[in-house]
This record gives C-alpha cells, structure tokens and sequence, in this order.
C-alpha cells in the first residue's frame, strides 16, 4: 500500500495503477463503516484509493474541527489488511495552499434545510473537497455511506451538475447491534449516552412502523420519531423530517412519493444524525 501525503505523490503512486479504480473518501478515525465501503470497491473495482482529510472548510466556526478524532496510524493499519492499494493523507496547506479561492457553492436542493439549516456552509465546504478529490484521483467509482444521506444527495446533484466522470455508489448504514449507526462522533459519548443514543434508531423505526401501518401524514411520522427521543433524558431533538430521498425537499402535506425519515440530536453535548427509508 502506498502512502502519499502530497497531491503530486498521489497522482504519481495512481499511474500504474489498474482500473476501474474504486474511491473512498473519508475523515479518518476509522470504523466499520468505513470498512464496508472499502470492502464494496475491492469487490466491484480492480484498484481502491483512500483518502482522509479532516477538511476544515465543511466545519462551522463552533464545531469539533480541532477535537474532532484522528487515529491515522490505526486507520493505516486498517486499510492495508483491507487491500487498499494507495492513500492520500494530506495537511490544510496541501488541499488548501496560500491564494486558494476557488469554492463549489451549492445554492439549492438538496443542500437546503435539515443539515445545511443547522451547519450554514457546511455543504458547500463538502461539496468543494469533494470535488478536489474527484479531480485529484480520477477515480471511476466513489463510495459514500447512506448514514450521512443529505451529503450522497448533494455529492451526486454536484456531480451531475458539473459534468464530474465519476459513478457515485451509495452503500447502507452499518449499525451497531443495538442499531445506533456507526459515526467517528460516537467516540465522544460516555456510557450512559452512548446507551441513551440508540433512540435515534428506535424513533426511525416507530416512523417506519408507522409507515407500514400506512400513515402518510408528515406530521404523525414525524411525532412519532419526537416522542421516542423525548424518552431519553439526555437526547435533545434538533430536527425529525420526512423527506425526499434525492432532493431532500420537507414533505408537507400527505407524502405521496419516495420518503426518508431524518434525524438529528445531541445526545449530552454531541450532535448525532441518523436516517432510514420508509417506502
């Protein structure tokens, strides 16, 4: 496995290397949801690329940029029982060097509301790395989790929008076996949290509950998510949605088309998402 931390030495270490070549990138602290996204470009792609990046243009200027977790001799460790054939690990200064100006700005779905309300210019800090990337390792296919599902919409509208050669593969959340989704962000929790955190998931599953039993009103799903996370003492909604799966437009009368249930809580003092489909 080779390891870069230029943008110069990845694109030296990719030459040779065969395609289709597969992408995955990432902010580190590694877990196994990231593995599951590994594993599926091994399986589909010839050559697999990582990245990780703690990109510091998709965090607000009171968020966890400098606590957020960085494990990178472990994450190595991991990537290379796992096949990788090449990394990029590089610094602010190489993917954002003095005079950089240029920025991806989405300026409308699905980038509005929900994630982009609560984290202004967060979207547009993902969708600028992102496409850096894309250009940097001019990889065939780049796999991103479900669980951050607001972000694979915005990723692919930019794609298509930009005209970007790259197939954008959406692979499911990996969950604990309780059912709270794997985050980097669950290492903050103590043991009490982490056990409250679990909520989220059982709020979606009263939504898709709901669903099944064929309610179809955006309101009662939506209540139904709220009051299973007022049960926790700890956990304090921030937003419960029903939405478009693509455009992530807020359902508002009766929902008569594809539908996912989203959600997002601070659980003691860290912020946690989740999401699930209904339909």
């Amino acid at each position: 496995m080779r390891v870069c931390d230029t943008i110069a030495g990845l694109r030296e270490a990719r030459r040779p290397l065969r395609g289709p070549l597969g992408f995955v990138p990432t902010m580190g602290a590694l877990h196994e949801g990231h593995a599951s996204l590994v594993r599926r470009a091994r399986q589909e792609c010839a050559s697999v690329a990582v990245s990780i990046f703690v990109n510091p243009t998709q965090f607000g200027p009171h968020e966890d940029f400098a606590r957020y977790p960085r494990t990178p001799d472990v994450d190595l460790r991991l990537l290379e029982s796992l096949g990788v054939d090449v990394v990029i690990i590089p610094d602010a200064d190489e993917m954002y060097p003095a005079g950089h100006v240029a920025r991806v700005t989405m300026s409308g779905y699905p980038a509005r509301g929900l994630e982009a309300a609560a984290r202004p210019g967060h979207f547009n800090g993902v969708a600028t790395v992102v496409a850096k990337l894309f250009a940097i390792v001019a990889a065939q296919r780049a796999y991103f989790g479900q669980k951050d599902a607001q972000q694979l919409a915005v990723v692919r509208r930019m794609v298509t929008d930009l005209d970007i050669d790259v197939e954008v593969v959406g692979c499911p959340t990996v969950r604990e076996p309780d059912g709270l989704a794997m985050s980097s962000r669950n290492r903050y929790l103590s043991p009490d949290e982490r056990r409250s955190a679990t909520v989220l998931y059982r709020g979606l599953c009263r939504a898709r509950e709901a669903w099944h039993d064929g309610e179809r009103s955006p309101g009662a799903l939506r209540r139904a998510i709220v009051g299973e996370l007022l049960l926790e003492r700890v956990v304090r909604p921030e937003y419960a949605a029903i939405v478009h799966p693509d455009t992530f437009r807020i359902y508002r009368g009766r929902v008569d088309g594809p539908a996912l249930a989203a959600v997002a809580a601070r659980v003691g003092t860290t912020r946690l998402i989740d999401n699930a489909s209904l339909d």
